[in-house]
């Protein structure tokens, strides 16, 4: 039982993505509440969001990927 090599490396970059998004998307998210009377508010609150989604769906795949590089699916 092998491993497919270019599929785990595939999911390790996924989960290289993933780790800096883990910690932008909150920091953002963090910096619009404590900036609440400017104008932009909303428009950071909404990219540190999609920050944070965009993490938990790369991690998701990243996980995937592994997953099916490992047990040959």
């Amino acid at each position: 039982m092998a491993t497919n090599r270019e599929l785990l490396s595939k999911g390790i970059k996924y989960l290289a993505w993933a780790l800096p998004l883990l910690f932008v998307g909150p920091s953002v998210i963090h910096n619009a509440f404590i900036n609440k009377q400017n104008g932009w508010h909303y428009l950071v609150l909404g990219i540190g969001i999609i920050a944070c989604l965009g993490a938990v769906y790369l991690l998701f795949m990243g996980l995937k990927t592994i997953t099916k590089a490992i047990f040959n699916d």
